[in-house]
């Protein structure tokens, strides 16, 4: 009952690390039975109509059910302690961000089980989505699920952003922010203003399937060219969404282990804020086939281009940390450093795309899947793992094992260019994406065979980190608050796992890398803000796992035409509304002696 009802950010943190990590079992599944289908030509291991299944519920599954809560795991274990603060802004709307999250994936995923699957790709194009072309139910589930999903993750960046400019320690300005807090704080200012956008969509979308509406009809007057616009001007800010909280990562742990602070602080925060920028300017490069003409398209491309930029001085800024530093070869450190070629090949590939005339020749082809699997797993999934392997014993009071961690960073980093190494060139030689079959003898089929080994391998990495997990739970060692000792932001100057209230006492921030700098000092802890007093904190709640099953009936209902399931399912979300407004929640204080006792109410 204590996990259902807490409001507690490093609960909600593990729980959205619990639901990212099944769907990211989920997704890897669905991604090894592609690879067993294509393995060789003419393959019958699965059919046309399942194999587009699995690929649309890959791609969802993966960007919007394991990265985004994976993330949402690190910034909740994280940037509260980061910043100095006692808990997120609004720790209810935090709960109720993950259960509707939840909800909105577990809708989606039931759809395996119902026997209607989306099936339109996880950009679900019309046509190929609209009612003509997807009679069934399957996309239903993709839109309802998203929507649910999306309501979670805009209020998560909404809680983010008001953290973050809140509730940071005194002395703590914008300029001795942690890397990783500055990335976060850009990242929910992406989500605010791009998710709506896919909101917008998903519910005209919506209204075409179940209400007959003509927003994307084009035999009615409608667009379809019109759901590309909206999907990328969402799309491409949330390729930014991904990464930027893996360079924020990075930038932590490149910088602990080499014992140095980061080079070039203040230029990696205008970088960032710079490729958010830039980010939603760029959306028609995924449609240069589309017909735009040569303005746009120009446009468009220069624009693609720019970003580079910006990556470029973050690149070199993370290489100049390393140079001169006595560095640590962690695991997560290892991650780190893997991260930072392999993302340099998905940016050089990125570029070619942006160049107008050669992705008419590149587009819809292999090119574009290994480009993108190296922006989104060499960068993002690198970086997670790096974040898990750093913060995990924060986060846990318990160290991942060693050894199974560079067993697990080897088999992943080598499977995973096995796996997408070979799609640029199965692209060039002119594989199109999304086919479920090829034959033989047309160059296709050892690069094939060579990249479903290699997915062979990024699994058996995913299962030395889930071996490692249970290892160390197993363990029952207690570790230091400082478990790296190199430690420079505030989280490594409190306990591991951190107490209920995080602080005893509100730390005196002096300068960036505030941990550090008091330890170059020889001070044993941070220096104090406030005496020690009564601390506020906030009650527990069962209403936001309520609302969120109201809302995943209200969806079943509204798809299947139940509409008495459908009002009942937004009654008792409306309902729990109005509770919230209505009692006043004071929530309880822990006193001094009760700190001291180190009780955990």
């Amino acid at each position: 009952m204590d996990w259902l009802t807490t409001v507690d950010h490093k609960k909600i943190g593990i729980l959205y690390l619990i639901a990212g990590g099944l769907f990211f079992i989920v997704g890897g599944l669905e991604a090894m039975m592609i690879r067993i289908q294509l393995m060789k030509p003419m393959n019958d291991f699965v059919g046309a109509d399942t194999f587009n299944e699995l690929l649309t519920m890959h791609g969802t599954t993966m960007i919007f059910l394991a990265a985004m809560p994976m993330l949402f795991a690190l910034m909740n274990a994280v940037i509260p302690l980061q910043i100095g603060a006692r808990d997120v802004a609004f720790p209810f709307l935090n709960s109720l961000g993950f259960w509707t999250f939840f909800a909105g994936g577990v809708l989606l995923n039931i759809s395996w089980f119902a026997g209607n699957v989306p099936d339109a790709g996880w950009t679900s194009y019309v046509p190929l989505a609209s009612p003509t072309y997807s009679s069934g139910h399957g996309v239903d589930y993709y839109l309802m699920g998203l929507q649910i999903a999306g309501i979670g993750t805009l209020l998560g960046g909404i809680n983010f952003m008001a953290t973050i400019i809140n509730m940071r320690a005194p002395g703590m300005s914008f300029m001795r922010m942690p890397m990783f807090t500055w990335t976060i704080f850009i990242t929910s200012a992406l989500i605010v203003f791009a998710f709506p956008v896919l909101t917008v969509g998903l519910v005209a979308l919506t209204f075409d399937r179940l209400f007959h509406a003509n927003f994307f009809e084009t035999g009615s007057g409608g667009n379809a060219v019109l759901w590309e616009h909206i999907f990328w001007v969402f799309g491409h800010p949330e390729v930014y969404i991904l990464i930027l909280p893996a360079f924020g990562i990075i930038s932590e742990v490149v910088s602990t282990f080499a014992r140095k602070r980061l080079f070039g602080y203040s230029s990696m925060v205008f970088a960032t804020v710079l490729i958010a920028f830039l980010g939603f300017m760029v959306w028609a490069h995924h449609m240069f086939t589309t017909g735009l003409g040569p303005v746009a398209n120009g446009l468009f491309s220069i624009a693609t281009m720019l970003i580079a930029v910006p990556t470029g001085v973050k690149i070199f800024n993370w290489l100049f940390t390393l140079w001169g530093g006595s560095i640590r070869f962690t695991t997560a450190n290892l991650f780190a450093i893997g991260f930072i070629p392999t993302f340099v090949m998905g940016g050089v590939t990125g570029v070619m795309l942006a160049s107008a005339p050669a992705d008419f020749q590149y587009h819809d082809s292999y090119f574009v899947v290994a480009h993108f699997h190296y922006v989104i797993v060499g960068g993002l999934i690198f970086g997670i793992f790096a974040g898990l392997h750093y913060w995990w014993p924060k986060m846990f009071g318990r160290m991942l094992n060693e050894t199974l961690g560079k067993f697990t960073f080897w088999t992943f980093f080598i499977g995973f260019h096995l796996t997408f190494f070979v799609q640029h060139f199965l692209g060039l030689l002119g594989m199109p994406r999304r086919v479920w079959t090829y034959l033989p003898n047309q160059g296709f089929d050892t690069m094939n065979l060579i990249s479903s080994v290699g997915a062979f391998l990024m699994g058996i990495g995913t299962i030395f980190f889930l071996v490692n997990v249970i290892a160390s739970a197993a363990k029952k060692q207690k570790v230091a608050d400082d478990p790296w000792e190199d430690g420079r932001s505030l989280e490594w100057s409190i306990p591991s796992p951190p107490p209920e209230y995080n602080f005893k006492q509100l730390p005196l921030v002096r300068s960036y890398d505030a941990w550090w700098n008091e330890k170059q000092k020889g001070n044993a802890e941070m220096p104090p803000a406030e005496p020690v007093g009564s601390i506020h904190m906030p009650s527990p709640s069962i209403l936001p796992l309520v609302m969120s099953i109201g809302l995943f009936a209200a969806g079943l209902g509204f798809m299947y035409d139940h509409l008495i399931i459908a009002i009942a399912g937004l009654v008792v979300t409306f309902g729990c509304m109005f509770l919230r407004s209505v009692f006043d929640d004071h929530g309880f204080h822990i006193e001094p002696e009760e700190q001291e006792k180190g009780v955990h109410v």
